[in-house]
């Protein structure tokens, strides 16, 4: 139990080895995703391109928003966007920071969708099998404008009767695949070659700046944790004490059935210091108005 304990409070004050863990396995359960879906093109003129393209990038969409929604840090980014200046200025390179950062870990498990849908080739097949042009192909010469649109079209099903004995279907279905698989083989080395410029060029650039905005990145992160705690224990404080000024008056009744309540002035000096002076719902909401509007500057001399 204190092995995991121990795990649980690390990922806990690590948030962005959080954050590459749930991207790889977002990128693992597009993977998974894929490999388990039953993927049947209608094979009919104008359905085709919007199954297969809508296989290909819809899919990833909804990745790209789980990303989103499950980066914590951009809730936090957000807030930190859209919070009014008050007594503590915002700096637009730390929100540039974090939104690159963002950005990035959420299109990890969309690029994966959409690299292995082009390596098997079979959306593509189906989005542009009617999109071909037929002279290219022998078996469909002797064919009428509207029989070759059909026959383009059921390229993709290779059980249909039309295209069992037909020659061409297999010629069509390589040469799409050809394509789908030299496209997503290019975008893996395109995104490996940025993703090599990247690490090897960034100590070319200001690593003054970049180190200031990882700092203070961290640290908005970092401070709303601890406010989010801070305030779940001054309730759990409020509520402890309110609890106890309702049952003061049934104090009697409760030592008949053997209840024992803290006596007057046991434990309060410690709670009374935790709740700083708060005691009521006014001032909890004022405090609450004040640290959104005006968050105190970044200074630790005027403390």
């Amino acid at each position: 139990m204190d092995r995991f304990r121990m795990i649980f409070q690390y990922f806990q004050s690590n948030s962005e080895s959080v954050m590459n863990g749930i991207c790889g396995l977002l990128a693992l359960v597009s993977v998974k995703m894929y490999t388990c879906f039953d993927f049947s093109c209608p094979c009919l003129p104008w359905y085709n391109m919007a199954y297969g393209l809508g296989i290909m990038f819809v899919p990833p969409i909804a990745l790209f928003l789980c990303g989103l929604i499950l980066n914590r840090q951009s809730l936090v980014m957000l807030e930190e966007w859209r919070r009014p200046q008050g007594r503590r200025k915002k700096d637009l390179a730390v929100i540039r920071y974090m939104c690159s950062s963002i950005m990035q870990r959420a299109m990890v498990a969309p690029a994966v969708w959409i690299i292995v849908t082009l390596l098997d080739g079979k959306c593509l097949i189906c989005a542009f099998s009617g999109s071909m042009d037929p002279e290219k192909f022998v078996g469909f010469a002797n064919a009428s404008p509207v029989q070759v649109q059909q026959l383009l079209a059921k390229v993709p099903c290779k059980d249909d009767e039309l295209m069992r004995n037909n020659t061409s279907r297999k010629a069509v279905s390589r040469y799409l695949r050809c394509w789908s698989q030299a496209l997503g083989w290019s975008i893996l080395l395109i995104l490996i070659m940025a993703a090599f410029l990247a690490r090897w060029l960034r100590p070319c650039f200001n690593q003054a700046a970049l180190l200031q905005a990882c700092h203070w990145s961290n640290y908005i992160d970092i401070e709303q944790k601890i406010f989010e705690e801070t305030c779940c224990e001054h309730s759990r404080l409020f509520a402890h004490k309110c609890i106890l000024h309702f049952f003061e008056s049934m104090r009697q009744e409760i030592k008949l059935h053997s209840f024992s309540l803290p006596r007057e002035g046991e434990g309060a000096e410690g709670e009374e210091g935790l709740l700083r002076g708060i005691t009521d719902q006014d001032q909890v909401n004022k405090l609450l108005k004040m640290w959104y509007y005006e968050k105190p500057p970044l200074d630790v001399s005027q403390v």
